[in-house]
C-alpha cells in the first residue's frame, strides 16, 4: 500500500515539505484512540533472538532509525510504534540554526537515493531537551551531536562538550558527527590529531557523571584505506565505544540520474542505494582490519532485507535506515527483523 499508493502521492511534492507533513500526520494519527496499538500490531516484531547487547545497552532489535530524520526529537515516541530497536535524534548543535538555504533536499528516484545539503538545521540544544523530557522509555535513544556552522575552529570542542553535558541525562548513547559534508570548516574534523583530542575531551567530561554513556564516532563512506586505518587507530587508542559507518557521500559516480539534473541540484551528500556498496565495504574493512575489536553500526543504502543482512555479514552489529524508510515505508523494519530471525533459526 505504501509503495503503490502513499509514496507516489508524497513524491509529487517537495521532499522537505513532505517530511514535515508526514510528521504532522503521524502525530495526529497517534492521538486517535487505538491507532498506536494498531500500528504496533502491524509493524512490531518482538523476539528474544532479535535482542542485542552492545556497549552496556540492551537493544530490543538491531534495526534503528539514523540521525537526520528526527533532528529535534519531536517524533521519537511515535516512531517507536513502528518497531525500531533504537532511534538516533539530531544532529543537535548548541544554538538553533537554519541550516543551508532552501531548496536543499532532492530525490534521485532513478537511483532510489537522496541528495541533501541541510547543513545541521535544528532547533538547538534547549529545544531538543524539552522534547526528550517527554521520553516514554519505549526504546534506546541516541544523541547525535555537532558544532554550530558559525563556530570558529578553536570553539569546535566547546560546542561538542556543551551538547554532551546538557544531553547526558536524556540519551542512552552519543554520536560525534564529524563527517557531514554539508557544514563549513570541516577540515579540522578530518584531522587525526584533532579527533583524538576531541574524543578524549568528551571522554573526560563523561567521567564526571555517575553513569557514563557510550560514545561513538560517525564517519564518511569516502575515506580511503589510509584514513580508515587512522580511524581504527583512533578507536583503539581512545577506546571509544564504536563507529557508525557511514554518513552521506560526496561522490556522484555511477548514478543513473542525468548529469544535467545533478548539476542543477548542486552540492550535497548522497544517501540511499547509491552508497550501499561503498558503505558495506567500509564496514567490512573496519571489521576485518581491526579484527572486530569494536562495535559497528552499519548505515547506508539499506532498502531491503538482503541489504541489511549484507551489512551484518560485513561486520555490522546493528543497522540503521533512513532513505530506505522513505522509499520502502515502515514495513521495511519488520521485514529486516524477520529476515534476521530466519537467519538465526537457520543457524540453529
Amino acid at each position: 500500500m505504501y509503495k503503490s499508493i502513499i509514496r507516489p502521492i508524497l513524491f509529487k511534492f517537495d521532499p522537505e515539505v513532505v517530511h514535515y507533513f508526514t510528521f504532522d500526520m503521524i502525530k495526529l494519527l497517534s492521538k486517535i484512540p487505538f491507532v498506536p496499538f494498531l500500528i504496533k500490531q502491524l509493524f512490531q516484531l518482538n523476539h528474544p533472538a532479535l535482542e542485542r547487547e552492545l556497549f552496556g545497552l540492551r537493544f530490543k532489535n538491531p534495526v534503528g532509525l539514523a540521525a537526520g530524520f528526527d533532528k529535534n526529537a519531536v517524533l521519537y515516541n511515535e516512531l517507536a510504534y513502528f518497531g525500531f530497536g533504537f532511534i538516533e535524534i539530531g544532529t543537535v548543535t548548541p544554538k538553533p540554526q537554519e541550516g543551508n538555504p532552501k531548496k536543499r533536499l532532492f530525490r534521485l528516484e532513478n537511483d532510489n537515493g537522496i541528495i541533501n545539503r541541510m547543513g545541521f538545521n535544528n532547533a538547538g540544544l534547549d529545544a531538543a531537551i524539552d522534547q526528550l523530557k517527554k521520553n516514554k522509555k519505549q526504546l534506546i535513544i541516541g544523541g547525535n551531536i555537532g558544532k554550530n556552522t558559525q563556530t570558529a575552529a578553536e570553539g569546535y570542542t566547546a560546542d561538542y562538550l556543551e551538547c554532551f553535558k546538557a544531553l547526558h541525562p536524556y540519551v542512552d548513547y552519543f554520536v560525534l558527527n564529524v563527517s557531514c559534508p554539508n557544514v563549513g570548516s570541516h577540515a579540522k574534523l578530518n584531522d587525526k590529531d584533532y579527533l583524538e583530542e576531541l574524543i578524549k575531551a568528551v571522554q573526560a567530561l563523561n567521567t564526571t557523571f555517575k553513569i557514563q554513556k557510550p560514545i561513538l564516532l560517525k564517519i564518511a563512506p569516502d575515506l580511503n584505506e589510509t584514513q580508515l586505518d587512522e580511524i581504527i587507530e583512533i578507536v583503539q587508542l581512545t577506546k571509544i565505544e564504536g563507529v557508525i559507518a557511514s554518513n552521506t557521500s560526496v561522490s556522484r559516480t555511477h548514478l543513473k540520474t542525468a548529469q544535467t539534473t545533478l548539476e542543477a541540484i548542486g552540492n550535497g551528500g548522497v544517501s540511499g542505494q547509491p552508497i550501499k556498496e561503498k558503505s558495506t565495504q567500509v564496514i567490512k574493512y573496519l571489521s576485518e582490519k581491526s579484527q572486530k575489536t569494536f562495535p559497528i553500526i552499519g548505515v547506508g543504502g539499506i532498502h531491503s532485507e538482503q541489504d541489511a543482512l549484507d551489512k551484518i555479514a560485513a561486520g555490522a552489529d546493528l543497522v540503521q535506515i533512513y532513505t530506505g524508510f522513505i522509499y520502502e515505508g515502515p514495513s521495511l523494519i519488520k521485514r529486516i527483523n524477520k529476515a534476521i530471525l530466519k537467519t538465526h533459526s537457520n543457524l540453529n
